[in-house]
């Protein structure tokens, strides 16, 4: 994943990288992107979705599956790796 200039990284890869790094933030992770931490192009809607669901989820305690929709983004955590 390459990151653009000026971009902020994303909060989930953020924290990956900490927990890489035995839960304390690299003294090289600033507040610019690097390819570890780039923001991931997401279709908003599919986000909005799977958002819906799960709050749906949370108030019905019905199925309404919110774990299909979030499998359908993608992994910001495992998309930080090398």
């Amino acid at each position: 994943m390459k990151a653009g200039k000026k971009e902020r990284p994303e909060s989930l890869a953020t924290f990956a990288e900490a927990s890489r790094s035995g839960g304390k933030k690299p003294d090289d992770l600033g507040l610019v992107a690097d390819r570890h931490t780039a923001p991931i192009p997401t279709d908003s809607k599919k986000k909005d979705e799977a958002a819906t669901k799960v709050l749906q989820e949370g108030v019905t305690g019905e199925d309404r599956g919110s774990e299909e929709a979030i499998d359908k983004l993608p992994d910001r955590i495992i998309e930080s790796r090398d």
